[in-house]
C-alpha cells in the first residue's frame, strides 16, 4: 500500500499534535510536516528540498494566510498535492469558496477520526469528500462580494482604518471607501462593522 504524505496546517498546537499522532498511527499515512499557518505550509510545499506532499490538511482561520487562501495559492500554482479543509465552520460560504479554490475535501472538526482517515484515502485516490450536511446548503446562498470588497472588509473587521486598508491593498482611500460602501450595500448593512459581521457569519470573509 502506497504511503500518503500529509502536511498539516493548524494554529492550535494541541490539535495539531493530536492530528499528527492520530494520522501517523495508520500504516499508509505519514505526516511529513506540521505548520502553524498557511504561509508556512505554502512555503514548505514550494521548497524544492521539501519532502513530497500528497495531501494538505488545513484549518481555515489562521494567521498570515488562511486555509482558503492557502488552497487558492496551491491551486493557482498547480501544486502537485490535494487539499482537504478541516474546520469548525459549518458555513455554506466557506464551502463554496473552498470548492472554487480546488479543495477536494471539507470536513468538520467534530467528525469521527475514521471519517477523516477515510476522506484522506478517498481524496488521494481522486475522489472528493464533503461533509454531507453541508452539500445541499452550500449551493443555496451565493456569495455577493467581489474579491476586492472581501479583502477590504476583512481588514476592516480587524479594526484597520480606511487609510491603513488603502496602504495594505495599494489603493487610494477613495477606492477603499467605495469597496466598503458597496459591500455594506450588498449586505444591507448600516456600516462596515455590521457588514463585516454579516459576511463573517456567512463564511464570505
Amino acid at each position: 500500500m502506497k504511503t500518503i504524505n500529509i502536511l498539516l496546517a493548524e494554529d492550535q498546537t494541541m490539535l495539531l499534535n493530536a492530528l499528527a499522532t492520530i494520522l501517523d498511527l495508520e500504516d499508509n499515512l505519514h505526516v511529513v510536516q506540521s505548520c502553524a499557518n498557511g504561509k508556512q505550509a505554502f512555503d514548505y510545499v514550494q521548497a524544492p528540498e521539501s519532502e513530497k506532499v500528497d495531501i494538505v490538511l488545513t484549518d481555515i482561520e489562521m494567521p498570515d494566510m488562511t486555509g482558503l487562501e492557502l488552497a487558492q495559492q496551491l491551486h493557482d500554482t498547480q501544486a502537485d498535492c490535494k487539499t482537504i479543509i478541516l474546520t469548525t465552520f459549518a458555513r455554506s460560504g466557506y464551502l463554496r469558496r473552498a470548492m472554487d479554490a480546488g479543495v477536494k475535501g471539507y470536513l468538520l472538526k467534530d467528525s469521527p477520526s475514521q471519517d477523516l482517515i477515510d476522506a484522506i484515502q478517498k481524496v488521494h485516490q481522486g475522489g472528493t469528500a464533503i461533509a454531507p450536511e453541508l452539500m445541499v446548503e452550500s449551493w443555496m446562498e451565493k456569495d455577493p462580494l467581489s474579491d476586492k470588497e472581501r479583502h477590504a472588509l476583512r481588514l476592516a473587521k480587524d479594526g484597520l482604518s480606511t487609510e491603513k486598508i488603502a496602504e495594505k491593498l495599494f489603493l487610494s482611500t477613495g477606492t477603499v471607501r467605495n469597496y466598503l460602501s458597496s459591500a455594506s450595500s450588498k449586505l444591507n448593512a448600516k456600516n462596515r462593522v455590521e457588514a463585516a459581521r454579516i459576511a463573517h457569519q456567512n463564511g464570505w470573509l
